[in-house]
């Protein structure tokens, strides 16, 4: 019988044991004191790290249709043989250290020195931040098919030996090859890992890995104390690049290279080792670009004359249908064995955000839905509870998804978050708890069936490589046979989402709003009837087509505001619903008749209370901000009209000609939508 033929990633595992072999045996000789020859050891381990290199790039080009028999959790055998060839990597930098010739202990090998001067040079004074994010930039826009380096070789902040790093925090090692450190105490950096663990020395020639949170630069540390004594403050970080609205690069920079509160949290086992800071919380945060209230609105054509995606049909007079490549609804069902935070972290929201995605870029508005959780199934999430009355649109698993962007890697992102808020020092932020992304087209680009997703939610970031949430499911070495795989499956992190075709009266609505944009299907109706409203704003009762004039106009003013309220939102939502259970069914067709009474609903019930100086500004996940909120918007008491606003018992802001006039025309919007553009 002929020998069983040995796949590619087998061979990589038999060659990863010989090299473990030599490399203890080299390690066993090279600790042995008087070893003669110096030089000669030293260049044996330069010769062992390039061997580890090579079967490391043999590794990552690997594919699992390279095998000749199909291998059970093959992702898994290969990050596991991944991990061990980094091992060995570390353990020969850490040796290579220790063997440099005595006439070089005064800096690092040649090579290394060039290697550090050069990029010395490159980077030309920036820091050390700095260069950490741009390098991930570019590696990943170079090339996006090739892995980065897991270890940078030597530090290259000063061009002359080992930097110094100051301690800002005693830390003490919980794991075997950790090293304990003082506040204040300085180390010498001998490597740097990109998964936060310096590998250092102290002064007493002990060495061990410590994370990157605790340290600071020494030279950095003492500018700081010097503006200190001059009475100056000094951030650790340059600020944030400006932000660019066509690439979301700019955000993952700043989440990468930024050392915050959640590096920390990290660092002390206080959050599982998957969560990152919430990449599209970030997006939400630098202004409207990605709010429904921008989506919304209509898009100017490239001549800048005449509108992109918002027509009226000259037969009927109403807007105009546009198809999209992609118009469908979902509904998120649930989340399993997702890693709760550790202790001392409140989280104040559960929930998902989503949004248009094309593996670079953010293509559409993020919109967020919140999930209810169960303190007896801490890893479960769940979407749309039963409950009596209106479900609020932020509870609403039930969405809708429009998308006209050509490209073959389009999908949809989803980012499961908590907003926490930190028990000892009351500081708030949000987290990643995991991503998962829905390719929405084939191979060939045929659309998806529409069924039930099971997606697999990943650690880090999209940005990233793929990183195993820190759960059960991701344990090394576990055995890998079919009914392994299958236990390890009912373990692992999951979304559970349905795609649901549209029927013919929500195909409809759907095809009146812009060719781009997530939302709550509860709101279709009231988006699609603020589109006809808009239209006649737009194209029927303006004097001439060329004018760009403020429109006087209330409602255009200022429902956008209102879509990035969800709870303003459900209110408008009531009182339409109980108004127009009153019309008749003939009525209830009549466009004409059903945009009077919007007209009338809005400016009855919600406009009065968006204005309002009695009622709170909205706050994210403040629970007592969100009960002062609905106390006020739903007490009769404060039910209040157009009439009696400005009476001295309503209280309003004081008025801006913004709550009134529309501008179409506005530059931020001109300006957004033309660099848009080439991604749609």
């Amino acid at each position: 019988m002929p020998p069983k033929r040995r796949g590619p990633l087998q061979t990589v595992q038999r060659e990863t044991d010989d090299m473990k072999r030599k490399v203890d045996a080299f390690a066993q000789e090279a600790g042995v004191p008087g070893t003669p020859n110096r030089t000669e050891t030293f260049k044996r381990c330069k010769e062992l790290q390039l061997a580890v290199a090579d079967i490391m790039k043999t590794l990552r080009k690997l594919s699992k249709v390279d095998e000749p028999a199909p291998v059970g959790n093959y992702d898994q055998c290969k990050r596991e043989e991944e991990r061990r060839l980094l091992t060995l990597q570390e353990h020969l930098q850490s040796l290579a250290f220790d063997l440099q010739p005595l006439d070089e202990d005064a800096g690092p090998s040649s090579s290394q020195a060039e290697q550090e001067s050069d990029e010395e040079d490159s980077e030309d004074g920036s820091s050390e931040d700095e260069r950490c994010g741009e390098e991930v930039h570019d590696d990943y826009v170079a090339n996006a098919d090739e892995d980065n380096e897991d270890t940078d070789v030597g530090p290259s902040e000063t061009g002359q030996g080992s930097v110094s790093y100051v301690a800002l925090s005693a830390f003490t090692g919980e794991e075997e090859g950790d090293l304990n450190v003082q506040k204040g105490e300085v180390l010498k950096i001998i490597s740097k890992n990109k998964d936060g663990w310096w590998l250092a020395r102290n002064s007493a020639g002990q060495k061990g890995v410590v994370p990157k949170t605790f340290l600071k630069l020494e030279s950095q540390q003492e500018s700081e104390e010097e503006n200190e004594d001059e009475g100056e403050s000094e951030e650790e970080t340059e600020s944030e690049p400006k932000s660019s609205k066509t690439s979301n690069w700019d955000t993952v920079r700043k989440a990468i290279t930024e050392i915050d509160a959640t590096d920390v949290l990290a660092a002390m086992g206080a959050i599982p080792s998957g969560f990152r800071p919430s990449t599209l919380s970030r997006l939400l945060e630098e202004g409207t670009s990605y709010r429904m209230s921008h989506f919304i609105q209509p898009k100017l054509s490239q001549s800048q004359l005449s509108f992109k995606d918002l027509h009226l049909d000259p037969d009927t007079g109403k807007v105009h249908s546009r198809t999209s490549r992609v118009s469908l609804t979902l509904t998120l069902w649930s989340c399993r064995m997702i890693p709760p935070p550790g202790v001392g972290l409140q989280v104040l929201s559960r929930h998902v955000r989503l949004c248009a995605f094309n593996g670079t870029q953010v293509l559409s508005n993020i919109h967020t839905v919140r999930a209810t959780y169960n303190s007896k199934s801490p890893k479960s999430w769940s979407f749309s509870p039963r409950m009596t009355g209106m479900l609020p649109c932020l509870l609403d698993g039930d969405c809708f998804l429009r998308c006209d962007s050509e490209s073959p890697d389009l999908g949809i992102l989803f980012e499961l978050g908590v907003t926490y808020i930190r028990n000892s020092t009351g500081e708030r932020g949000d987290l990643s708890c995991g991503w998962a992304f829905l390719k929405l087209f084939d191979e060939s680009g045929a659309p998806i069936a529409l069924r039930t997703q099971e997606l697999t939610i990943h650690g880090g970031t999209p940005f990233e490589r793929e990183t195993d949430l820190d759960s059960i499911s991701t344990k090394r070495g576990a055995s890998t046979g079919v009914l392994q795989q299958m236990l390890l499956s009912r373990k692992q992190s999951k979304l559970l989402v349905k795609l649901k075709s549209v029927n013919k009266r929500r195909r409809e609505l759907l095809n009146l709003l812009p060719d781009t944009i997530v939302g709550s299907l509860s709101s279709l109706q009231l988006l699609a009837i603020y589109r006809q409203i808009l239209a006649d704003a737009l194209l029927l009762d303006r004097v001439t087509m060329q004018s760009a004039d403020l429109i006087c106009n209330s409602v255009l003013a200022s429902f956008p505001n209102v879509l990035d309220q969800p709870d303003l939102m459900d209110a408008f939502r009531k009182s339409w619903t109980e108004s127009e259970s009153n019309l008749r069914r003939s009525d209830k067709r009549d466009i004409n008749v059903l945009k009077q009474l919007f007209v009338s609903v809005y400016m009855s019930s919600v406009y009065p209370l968006l204005y309002s100086a009695a009622m709170p500004a909205p706050c994210w996940a403040d629970e007592d901000v969100e009960s002062q909120r609905a106390r006020f918007i739903y007490n009769p008491s404060q039910k209040l009209s157009q009439g009696t606003m400005l009476s001295s018992q309503c209280t309003q802001q004081a008025f801006d000609i913004t709550q009134v006039a529309f501008d179409f025309a506005s530059t931020d919007r001109i300006a957004t939508d033309l660099q848009c553009q080439p991604c749609q």
